[in-house]
């Protein structure tokens, strides 16, 4: 699956701390799923706290499921917590999972494959929008990709 062309993330060289709300979710999610697993803790449990204080206490398992999908395959290069940095698998995550909650899933599934295996990458996709739909149901949008937006 070709993925030239795809979006530029809007955000690419912003501090965590600049996101905004829904995407600094996702990636601290995304960060405290990745400690506890190195620590060799279920991941499930440390989304539940945030994303339960943003009342999207629903998007915590499927973003369990796509980041064991994903862990699956390969290891994960998501920062620490506290990382001052946003990496570049982190990019792809948050890219991806904008894209599938606005369904462009042709979109997301060439930005899960360019992180992903082809086949992790098709696995990935229900997880993907079964997030963003709780996302979107406590009132949390994604930036949307695929429009240019003013960047850092």
């Amino acid at each position: 699956m070709a993925t030239r062309g795809l979006p530029a993330w809007p955000w690419e060289r912003c501090r965590p701390e600049d996101l905004p709300p829904p995407e600094r979710l996702l990636l601290d999610g995304a960060r405290l799923w990745a400690e506890a697993q190195a620590a060799g803790r279920p991941g499930l449990p440390a989304l539940r706290l945030p994303f339960a204080a943003e009342d999207a206490p629903a998007a915590a398992e499927p973003l369990d499921r796509l980041l064991r999908i994903a862990a699956g395959v390969r290891p994960l290069g998501l920062g620490c917590p506290l990382c001052p940095t946003i990496g570049g698998e982190e990019i792809l995550l948050l890219l991806g999972c904008a894209l599938a909650q606005r369904v462009a899933p042709k979109e997301a599934l060439a930005v899960f494959a360019a992180w992903l295996p082809p086949a992790a990458a098709c696995a990935a996709m229900p997880p993907a929008s079964r997030l963003g739909a709780a996302l979107r149901q406590a009132g949390l949008l994604l930036h949307r990709p695929l429009r240019p937006q003013r960047r850092c």
